[in-house]
């Protein structure tokens, strides 16, 4: 999963008193921690990418380039050829890094990128993080390669009974987590988005997929998220990996992780279409058009890792602020993208004055069929009937793309696996885009970091808004709406008594369902417990 569980600080909290309390381990500061920052705006500049994109932003002044990454595919083969491109500095923060299949792919080009010179930075989220084998840490001895932990509960080296016990005794610190998602090369192109590194997420996982969306930038933007990298970089939180994981490694190990990864490229990137997107570098292809982006002028909002442990702690995050301006603002419509959507009684409300002006409210987040986080459903399912009664449209995704249990396989090794939305977009008026790693839900508000970028761009606008229309068509999605008064007549005397109806597409035929359709016995039963935990503000 993707998702804190928000069962887990209910379980603390009972079992909080059972276990003894553990020592606060110091600040990152206080171990031996250099601080760096990223590559200065005149060094990137004369960078191979830097001297090519000194043209194209000399033609679009305070304009930055974008161009959407759609498929699983078309995203890892992107970070791929980023890192290619690197000739100074890469940096990645994410949530989640498994050392997968994709996982080591990425892996091996970071490494193949520090022998020749590139420094490496990493920043991966402690929640996801809990299983460091060898390869990572053996990585982390390479004189260009430094990893470090944010909000580490327990040393991965420790015993499940001490991380268990960090976790209990300091609950609220252990659901505060960096949600953040970016790679930035040589301070001048990065990904953003809502993808993090695994399997999962670039269609190579044999029992999920995920339904993503990325966004590559170039330009003045990359140095907006460098710094927000910084920031957290640098945080008190930020741990190295070598403080917490006590293996010992000599130069022969990384020689070992050297030669695996080459064995694992050379028998995984030709059918897991890991190669880079041609033969010729990005740096010409930027300077010959030939790279697709689309300039526009944007705004990149990151919190602050002070949300975790700061001042900020516990307050609404700046990248959730500035998202909800935009939507409250909308003038003809409002298509939001949230996998995790929880709305609150204040979400009700705003969407309600939304439609009361005539503004178009159309919402798609996953079915509790698709979804990889039953809890959230449950915390969301109570506002279906509000958010309808307001006046929004209501979609919910499908675990598979045609709603078949036929449906082709998607795995590019031909097995089946189930699809699951995990996209977080929002398209304003068709002409603003925002996409990043926040959904609409009080996680992101108040518990986790995020970050947003917003794109004033009909053009891209209007691409996310047509993917929008085709995910939300019946053979994709259900759409849910109130029951009719006929349909409610006909329920009489049965016991299914909800005022919903989920209608979809199969084989030409409109099918018309009176309970979470696809779910199962046991889904919809797990939503029923977590509806009587009090755990709304841990969604």
């Amino acid at each position: 999963m993707s998702r804190l569980h928000p069962s887990l600080p209910l379980l603390a909290l009972l079992s909080i008193t059972l276990l003894a309390a553990c020592a606060t381990r110091p600040p990152a500061t206080a171990f031996p921690r250099e601080t760096s920052a990223a590559l200065p705006s005149a060094e990137a500049r004369a960078t191979p990418l830097g001297v090519a994109l000194a043209g194209p932003e000399a033609a679009h002044p305070n304009e930055s380039g974008f161009r959407l990454l759609t498929t699983g595919t078309d995203s890892l083969q992107m970070r791929i050829a980023l890192v290619r491109a690197a000739t100074k500095t890469l940096d990645m923060q994410y949530y989640i890094a498994n050392e997968d299949t994709t996982g080591k792919l990425l892996l091996g080009s970071a490494l193949y990128a520090a022998d020749r010179g590139v420094h490496v930075r990493m920043l991966v989220d402690d929640l996801n993080f809990h299983d460091i084998d060898r390869l990572m840490a053996a990585l982390n001895s390479h004189p260009n390669i430094q990893i470090r932990v944010f909000n580490p509960y327990g040393s991965p080296s420790e015993s499940v009974f001490t991380r268990t016990r960090n976790f209990f005794t300091n609950v609220d610190q252990f659901t505060r987590r960096m949600h953040n998602k970016a790679t930035i090369v040589d301070n001048e192109l990065a990904i953003v988005g809502g993808r993090n590194l695994g399997d999962e997420y670039f269609s190579a996982s044999e029992t999920l997929q995920f339904r993503d969306l990325d966004v590559l930038t170039a330009g003045p933007i990359a140095a907006s998220v460098s710094a927000s990298f910084d920031d957290y970089w640098n945080s008190s939180v930020s741990y190295p990996l070598s403080v917490l994981n006590h293996q010992k490694f000599d130069p022969h190990d990384l020689d070992v992780a050297r030669d695996d990864l080459r064995k694992h490229w050379r028998e995984t990137a030709d059918p897991y279409n890991a190669k880079p997107l041609n033969a010729t570098p990005l740096a010409q292809q930027i300077a010959r058009d030939q790279l697709g982006l689309a300039w526009a002028k944007w705004e990149f909002v990151a919190d602050s890792p002070e949300k975790i442990s700061g001042a900020e702690r516990g307050q609404m995050g700046d990248a959730m602020r500035s998202l909800l301006d935009r939507l409250n603002h909308a003038h003809s419509s409002v298509l939001i993208v949230s996998p995790y959507f929880v709305p609150h009684d204040a979400g009700i409300q705003a969407i309600r004055a939304l439609t009361g002006h005539g503004v178009r409210v159309a919402i798609l987040t996953n079915s509790l069929a698709a979804t990889d986080a039953v809890a959230v459903q449950a915390g969301y399912s109570p506002y279906r009937v509000p958010l309808l009664e307001a006046g929004a449209e209501l979609y919910e995704f499908k675990p598979t793309p045609s709603g078949r249990e036929d449906a082709r396989r998607m795995h590019v090794m031909g097995s089946r696996s189930r699809a699951s939305l995990h996209a977080k977009a929002y398209v304003i008026d068709e002409s603003t885009v925002v996409i990043g790693s926040l959904n609409l839900d009080p996680r992101s508000a108040n518990l986790n970091t995020e970050l947003a970028l917003a794109i004033a761009s009909p053009p891209i606008a209007h691409e996310v808004a047509d993917m929008f229309k085709f995910a939300t068509s019946p053979k994709v999605s259900y759409r849910v709406s109130l029951a009719t008064p006929a349909q409610l007549a006909s329920l009489r005397g049965t016991s299914i008594t909800s005022p919903l109806v989920w209608t979809d597409e199969e084989s030409g035929m409109i099918r018309t369902y009176n309970l979470d359709p696809g779910a199962g016995f046991y889904r919809n039963v797990l939503t029923g417990l977590f509806l009587l935990l009090p755990v709304d503000n841990q969604l």
